[in-house]
């Protein structure tokens, strides 16, 4: 694994940022603020001595775990390894990836040069330290100038550095510092809303008052136009789900800032899934306010959208939603993603200081209690919940967007998450190799020409899924194609399946030979860089990325019920919860025969990919060209296919 982050530790770039500071020969630049063309942010005004900023220290982890820790995993992912499917338990996991007493030793020892030991707050699983300091203590502790950053459109003032140092000695203990090159927002006139950085993957329809104009629901005719329960099944053959399931065997949706009614369910079941009883609706673990359902004029087509898809697949298996935020961050969020999830999901993953929990980014993140009117005044979250063994993700934002390191903070977690049996399945993203139209990076580089991988699909521990369509005219025993649909053709925005290669993540071993038949038969007709260094750019995707997606799943003409209104809507967000939904049955049938859940699947598929229905037809435009192509085997447009439930099923059954 590599990150840019590397780079920034160049002597060359340390003595071009410290030319106006003296920065003592015993300490080096650890970040540095990386310039994107078109960016929003204005530098200005230092920042006064005087303001008071809530500091944080993270820790790097043990040295043996991030050695070890893919080795870790992949022991019981790995089909052919002796510890296969023996999962860790929660507490030995916080146990191995704690930093050593060294760490904490040696970082605190520098620390109090500058800031009395009394103030400093030390987490308990000792992962980070935290307390408050003028801006003229942290300059003086990081050697570093602080300015002002200004967001005219947004209304949004950040507290920030160009870059900052710590002593070289610390480099192999210390991950990040913040506030450091992302600030900290200390003003917000008028957020923006979480919806217009497209951080939910559907794609809105372009006539929402559209009728379904569908009569006999078990009848597939019609599945290029209109995706049914009966269309899906037809597809991906599996049988009617069993009477009996596990109580212990729950199918975990995250959502954030959209919310389902009730209403919506009922209707679309009566209509499409008649076997799904008795007003059926998720088990909410709500996370830091965040609460369910709400009123049909308020309901989100994303939360309509994975429930309606996912529990007719699964029923009489449950469905849990993890809700996230209260109303006054769902509404009006940072930049940052997962992070409040991830708290409530493992105690370990967030902290607490004088400032609130503080495992988060406090530019980034929530910071509860939330003081706002209406806002959640509990503490954060940290530990409430028990993961489901399968949990479907339809949120993503671009690499671009964030911090490496908060990247590679939260991959860890998802690696944790495996390494405990849980399965990870993430939406790729709808914009082909770009990022969101209308957006700052929809595409990277000086001339918006770079592919812009989604957010955090490059993390290779979890599995991401492109999106397929019918062809018009062609039935559900036809190959599915690489779904691609023009703007204002179906939708509001153009949709093509999220593919390519990371700019912060190798490819990971179980996955290089696959990659590398790719490029052997389908090479793409672009220059490439190495290393995510595209900044100056040689090319345009990352020759040695990880790949996106892994595997793909039916993403057009899904039918909806929302806002007590018929529509269809389309994208990985309907993938997503779809594979999801299958992988859960699988995880049901195992543990009925005395097995345990599947963790990280991508080892096992990439092994036997004869499981999944290879999609050779169609590409993934963005950034001004046609994308990627889908190809025989594994390509960035569709993965490995879609699935093949009988071969599934009797693969991952026979495994121990």
């Amino acid at each position: 694994m590599r990150s840019v982050l590397l780079s920034l530790l160049a002597a060359a770039s340390s003595i071009e940022l410290a030319a106006s500071l003296a920065v003592p020969d015993t300490h080096v630049l650890h970040e540095k603020r990386e310039v994107t063309q078109g960016t929003p942010w204005v530098k200005r005004n230092r920042v006064e001595s005087h303001i008071k900023l809530p500091v944080r220290i993270g820790l790097k982890q043990n040295a043996e775990a991030s050695e070890k820790a893919v080795e870790w995993l992949m022991e019981v992912s790995d089909p052919n390894s002796e510890k296969y499917g023996q999962h860790w338990s929660q507490e030995d996991v916080i146990k191995a990836f704690q930093p050593t007493p060294e760490t904490v030793e040696k970082v605190k020892a520098w620390l109090k040069m500058v800031i009395h030991e009394d103030r400093i707050t030390h987490t308990d699983n000792k992962a980070w330290f935290a307390f408050d300091a003028s801006t003229e203590e942290l300059e003086k502790l990081v050697h570093a100038e602080y300015y002002e950053y200004h967001n005219e459109d947004a209304g949004t003032v950040l507290l920030s550095t160009d870059g900052y140092h710590i002593p070289k000695h610390l480099q192999e203990h210390i991950d990040l510092i913040t506030p450091g090159v992302k600030g900290l927002k200390v003003r917000s006139d008028d957020l923006a809303k979480r919806a217009s950085r497209s951080s939910r993957l559907v794609k809105t329809p372009l006539d929402e008052n559209k009728t379904w104009n569908i009569t006999d629901i078990e009848k597939t005719d019609n599945c290029d136009r209109l995706i049914t329960p009966a269309c899906l099944q037809a597809l991906y053959k599996y049988p009617p789900q069993s009477s009996k399931v596990s109580p212990k065997n729950s199918l975990g949706i995250f959502e954030e800032a959209d919310t389902y009614a009730q209403e919506d369910l009922d209707f679309y079941f009566a209509k499409f899934a008649p076997w799904v009883k008795n007003r059926v609706c998720p088990i909410l673990n709500g996370i830091d306010g965040g609460s369910a359902p709400t009123r049909p004029s308020e309901a989100g087509i994303e939360s309509s959208l994975d429930f309606e898809l996912a529990i007719p697949i699964i029923y009489p298996q449950t469905t849990t939603l993890y809700q996230t935020d209260d109303s006054y961050y769902a509404n009006n969020p940072t930049n940052g993603l997962f992070n409040t999830f991830l708290d409530a999901l493992d105690g370990s993953y967030c902290t607490y200081s004088a400032y609130g929990e503080t495992g988060n980014d406090p530019q980034l993140d929530p910071t509860y209690p939330d003081l706002h009117p209406g806002g959640y005044r509990g503490k954060l979250m940290c530990g409430t919940y028990k993961p489901t063994n399968v949990i479907s993700i339809s949120y993503g934002e671009q690499e671009s967007w964030l911090p490496v390191a908060y990247q590679v903070r939260q991959c860890n977690e998802f690696l944790k998450l495996g390494m405990q049996g849980v399965t990870i399945v993430v939406a790729s993203g709808d914009d082909g190799v770009a990022g969101p139209p209308g957006t700052v990076q929809g595409c990277l580089g000086e001339n918006g020409h770079i592919f812009s991988p989604t957010q955090p699909c490059g993390c290779p521990w979890i599995t991401n899924v492109g999106a397929t369509t019918i062809a018009p005219g062609k039935t559900v025993n036809d190959p599915e194609v690489a779904v691609y649909d023009a703007a204002g053709t179906k939708y509001y925005q153009e949709l093509a399946s999220g593919g390519g290669f990371s700019n912060i993540f190798y490819a990971p071993a179980y996955q290089t030979k696959a990659i590398a038949n790719y490029f052997k038969i389908s090479n793409p007709p672009y220059k490439y860089y190495h290393n995510g260094a595209f900044d100056p750019p040689d090319g345009v995707y990352n020759r040695d990325g990880r790949g996106i997606p892994d595997v793909a799943a039916i993403g057009d003409n899904i039918a909806i019920f929302y806002q007590g209104k018929e529509t269809t809507g389309g994208g990985t967000s309907a993938s997503a919860p779809i594979f999801a939904a299958l992988i859960n049955r699988i995880v049901d049938e195992r543990l009925a025969s005395g097995k345990g859940p599947l963790g990280f699947i991508n080892p096992v598929l990439y092994q036997h990919p004869y499981v999944l229905n290879d999609i050779t037809s169609g590409k993934n435009p963005g950034c001004g060209v046609e994308g990627f192509s889908a190809s025989v085997g594994w390509d960035p447009v569709t993965g490995l296919g879609t699935p093949n439930y009988p071969k599934m099923s009797k693969l991952f059954n026979s495994l121990k």
